[in-house]
């Protein structure tokens, strides 16, 4: 785990946004006693139950305390009484974020760097990873996930209840259809996908998943006994993901959104915000409450197309601009010795491994090797973030930027390949970002998809992008031809990162995975005894990481830089 003590630089405030008080729902669609869910006195008999809550494709723009037009008054409200993470990253999808979260690790150490794991592809996340789950397992945790795994599942040994976690219910592709839960990998290629441990759930078809699902979590609260064990639950939405489905009585209180993908992605939102209030209910009505830790995080940026909305950060799902890697994230708990505060501090996904583990009794041991840090001092009494940099990708096999090349790198690094970097104030991209545009919130009714191409959408003529993220969040101020000194010290450090990193593990697709040679669904289709044994070594050999590139000298250069220098606020 990393330890050492940084200094972090804080960023500037994006807006000053009010908080919306709409309750959606009515009496007959919850239980009781609402005002009770929000109780603040902490009791800490055991390690605390932990509920990590995260939700699919939800952008920045996408939750009442940032935004105008979606209503959440239930998370506006943990969030409030709680902490709100204002410079939280994840990953731009789905997978990456997901294996950084359960892992620890950047995906340069697991070799899950580019794109996703396809529905047919035989991998998923390396047997030699501790996972988070099984952590908690050692350390005396029930363990269960509910929801969206896309981890991989081409071999039985892929599957959540063999990676650490006790039960399992949800789908293991990366997008199902709400009610059918059918998933789609391409024409004709699809099948069922909705699993209760290592069985196909059939019969749970017809049943609007965000509802499922948190109807599972409150089943396991209500026969698990709170003062015997702790519990952490595991609870991944596949909500907000497209395709856009919601009970029609949630889209009505938006009928004034023009446009039809808003309305229906608001009403979605909404859906999942209900499901938070009966969980947090639930948490209470069963004695967790007092001592649990809540933690709510999104996965990737929003998704403009459908219906998503990170205004008035730049970018989209599946890019690096900070619209498809800053996201929503905060933590509600009694325990917290500070609340009812926004923090500015640097956490990433990667920080929750040792956070938790920490929280659970665990020590550097559990934790040894991970790029995580321990932020609930940082959370939880507002110290300083012990992080200080964040690497948020290196992708080797991503298209190559045209206009990239070493000697545009200045000898250090190709600036062809994708790739990026935050140090302090500072953030580097090199490559192909991906669309880089800034995107309102939409009010037309409805366009072709083709229009996107039309304004602005064109081929980047450059490779290299450098910003002062604190003073220019919206990155809209390109400074790498003023400062070429905060360029090199950064290219030096992907190069260093670079040099950790492990192979990229993205095999072809196995036409043996097809649902309709194993009984309509989609399920492991590689039996141990039809393939050798993995030599998950020789992808994933160690690195000697005592050599790492100077970082003292360069956490003080960046020191010494922020220091001197004003902040371009913009």
């Amino acid at each position: 785990m990393a330890t050492t003590a940084l200094t972090g630089f804080s960023m500037m405030s994006l807006l000053s946004l009010g908080y919306l008080t709409w309750d959606l729902m009515s009496p007959n669609q919850v239980e009781n006693e609402p005002d009770q869910i929000f109780g603040d006195r902490p009791q800490s008999h055991q390690p605390p139950h932990i509920i990590f809550i995260m939700t699919d494709d939800q952008g920045f723009n996408d939750i009442g305390y940032h935004s105008s037009d979606i209503k959440t008054p239930v998370l506006d409200k943990l969030a409030a009484d709680g902490v709100k993470l204002e410079n939280y990253y994840i990953q731009p999808i789905c997978t990456p974020s997901r294996s950084q979260f359960i892992t620890g690790r950047y995906q340069i150490h697991t070799g899950l760097q580019h794109s996703i794991i396809r529905p047919r592809q035989p991998n998923c996340l390396p047997f030699d990873q501790v996972t988070l789950p099984q952590r908690l397992q050692e350390l005396g945790y029930s363990t269960h996930m509910v929801g969206k795994w896309h981890l991989g599942f081409y071999k039985k040994e892929c599957l959540p209840t063999r990676r650490g976690f006790d039960t399992y219910f949800g789908s293991l592709t990366g997008s199902v259809n709400y009610y059918t839960y059918d998933s789609c990998d391409g024409p004709g290629m699809c099948g069922f996908d909705l699993h209760e441990g290592e069985s196909v759930a059939w019969d749970k078809k017809g049943k609007y998943s965000t509802r499922l699902y948190t109807h599972r979590v409150r089943r396991i609260l209500a026969t698990h006994d709170p003062q015997n064990q702790p519990l952490f639950i595991f609870l991944s939405f596949q909500a907000v993901h497209t395709p856009l489905q919601s009970p029609q009585e949630y889209i009505y209180p938006y009928r004034g959104l023009e446009n039809v993908a808003r309305r229906r992605y608001a009403a979605m939102v909404s859906v999942v915000d209900e499901a938070v209030r009966n969980i947090t209910y639930a948490l209470r009505k069963y004695g967790y409450y007092q001592n649990s830790v809540i933690i709510f995080s999104t996965d990737n940026g929003g998704q403009p197309l459908s219906g998503g909305n990170n205004w008035p950060l730049r970018g989209r799902k599946g890019t690096y601009w900070e619209g498809g890697v800053r996201g929503l994230g905060f933590v509600h708990s009694p325990l917290l010795r500070r609340k009812r505060r926004v923090s500015k501090a640097l956490v990433h996904i990667t920080d929750w491994y040792p956070t938790l583990v920490g929280l659970a009794g665990g020590n550097e041991s559990h934790t040894k090797g991970v790029d995580g840090y321990d932020v609930w001092q940082t959370i939880s009494e507002g110290k300083e973030s012990p992080r200080f940099e964040i690497l948020h990708n290196i992708d080797p096999l991503y298209n190559r930027a045209r206009c990239g090349s070493l000697q545009k790198g200045y000898g250090i690094w190709d600036t062809a390949i994708q790739a990026s970097i935050r140090a302090g104030d500072w953030k580097l991209l090199t490559g192909d970002p991906g669309y880089g545009d800034w995107t309102p919130a939409p009010v037309l009714p409805g366009f072709p998809n083709s229009w996107w191409n039309l304004e602005r959408h064109t081929q980047p003529r450059k490779s290299l992008w450098l910003f002062n993220i604190s003073g220019d969040p919206f990155e809209r101020l390109d400074l790498s031809e003023q400062r070429p000194d905060v360029v090199k010290e950064l290219l030096a450090r992907l190069v260093y990162y670079n040099r950790t990193a492990v192979p990229v593990r993205y095999p072809s697709e196995d036409p043996q995975a097809d649902p309709q040679l194993n009984g309509g669904a989609w399920v492991p289709w590689v039996g141990d005894e039809d393939e050798e044994e993995d030599s998950w070594d020789r992808f994933y050999q160690k690195k000697d990481r005592k050599s790492k590139l100077k970082l003292s000298k360069s956490r003080s250069f960046f020191r010494r830089l922020n220091t001197r220098m004003m902040s371009n606020r913009i």
